[in-house]
């Protein structure tokens, strides 16, 4: 049989489905590793407010080390990550601007470079490493990128001391000027992976009688369906069975928000509980992996600076204010919890990358997924060493299962430049860098 293209789409009216990886899709000489057909992706999931760093930072370096407190949830996926310590954001320190640490810490995290301070519209940082490699790889991808975020935040205005909202709310920069604006919900994210944006008609009708996606596409997937193997059948029931059951959990989300709040407008599709907001968004994430729809996303799991409670933990106080904490062991063992609870949320998703097989190996194994911050402890602003975590084994050339601890201050900048290499794309510097991170494989 004739191979199918890598990009091969199902098409209906006002609707488009990408396809995961099928055997289909692979020559048959190449059947012995069909992963040569995937090419790297990179997520980069930003969380505010630093962490309690003796709770993230295990005890010994190597392959032997333990995962601490904050990072016991990671235990099934440990062989795949790198926790890594001793890496900085020199141009998140204040460097004569006086206050601001948040508002910095946002700004650098992807750029490395120094925002400027002010509240107007002469907003500067510096391109991010996302749209770095966006730039070049994006046209390979249907989206050149995806950005995605759990607060809405403010373009415009003043924020954290005399710096613009936009620096808290971004950290994605498509130029210096640029920011590149977060989608916070769920159903327009569905709609932007899947929608084709040319039958507006064909959207409303499909919300109108709560039609799947797949419906729309029904015939060309049964065209494709005929054609194609077992192994590969199986395949495309799974993978509809998933996006199925991210409609049902967006639309189920919009009614129990009405119900529960019936006086009150509430956007349409977005949760208003943080574990099913954040897994939607970790779900559309790897989907849009699943499907080379793009291969380059953010996250933010909250605007930097972030005061929200986190009641269901009972921690009622907001995490900005606690974060700065004066050794206060109350204050110290609630941020412990929201930065575990936020570490188990990720672990749902690199648990989801890694069980989505993709050729001889997995999503993960094909992926990057950065979760870090530019700040480690809140409590005094500090910019060093920092809480960094470097899932996946970037398709062989990482090595994982490791803490990887660097001596001496290492700029992040330098981990990003290595993991643009790792994307195909050649950069000699970015941001701040003095070279390559070591060690990675």
């Amino acid at each position: 049989m004739k191979p199918i293209s890598r990009r091969t789409i199902l098409k209906g009216v006002g609707a488009s489905l990408a396809l995961p990886v099928l055997d289909a899709m692979v020559p048959r000489a190449a059947w012995a590793a069909p992963e040569q057909l995937v090419k790297n992706r990179a997520a980069f999931v930003f969380f505010p407010n630093g962490a309690i760093m003796k709770d993230w930072t295990p005890t010994q370096a190597g392959t032997s080390y333990e995962l601490p407190k904050t990072l016991a949830s990671l235990k099934d996926v440990q062989s795949d990550l790198l926790v890594i310590t001793g890496l900085a954001h020199d141009k998140a320190r204040a460097n004569g601007d006086g206050a601001g640490d948040h508002a910095r810490c946002s700004a650098a995290f992807l750029t490395a470079a120094q925002p400027r301070k002010t509240d107007g519209a002469d907003i500067s940082v510096g391109k991010s490493v996302d749209q770095v490699a966006a730039e070049k790889i994006g046209t390979e991808t249907r989206l050149p990128s995806l950005e995605l975020g759990i607060e809405a935040g403010r373009q415009a205005g003043r924020c954290d001391s005399g710096y613009s909202c936009a620096y808290q709310s971004n950290i994605s920069w498509k130029s210096p000027n640029t920011p590149m604006a977060k989608e916070i919900n769920p159903k327009l994210v569905f709609e932007r992976l899947f929608g084709t944006g040319e039958d507006a008609k064909a959207a409303k009708e499909r919300a109108f009688y709560r039609k799947s996606v797949l419906d729309f596409v029904s015939q060309d997937a049964k065209q494709l369906r005929d054609t194609l193997g077992a192994d590969d059948r199986r395949k495309m029931d799974e993978y509809f069975t998933s996006v199925r059951e991210i409609e049902t959990r967006i639309d189920r989300s919009a009614q129990v928000d009405a119900e529960r709040r019936p006086d009150i407008p509430c956007p349409d599709g977005i949760p208003s509980d943080w574990s099913d907001h954040v897994k939607m968004m970790y779900d559309l994430m790897a989907l849009a992996f699943q499907t080379n729809t793009t291969r380059v996303c953010t996250f933010m799991l909250a605007n930097s600076g972030s005061n929200r409670s986190y009641k269901e933990l009972g921690v009622s106080e907001g995490h900005h204010q606690i974060s700065h904490h004066r050794d206060d062991e109350e204050k110290v063992a609630n941020l412990q919890k929201i930065d575990q609870y936020m570490v188990e949320h990720f672990a749902y998703f690199l648990k989801k990358l890694k069980a989505t097989k993709e050729g001889n190996s997995n999503l993960l194994d094909n992926s990057m997924i950065l979760y870090g911050c530019a700040i480690s402890d809140a409590n005094r602003h500090r910019h060093e060493n920092l809480p960094m975590i470097l899932a996946g084994r970037g398709g062989g050339t990482i090595n994982p299962g490791r803490h990887l601890k660097y001596d001496s201050e290492v700029p992040a900048s330098n981990l990003f430049l290595s993991m643009l290499d790792r994307m195909g794309v050649e950069e000699q510097r970015f941001g701040d860098s003095t070279g390559r991170a070591e060690q990675l494989s």
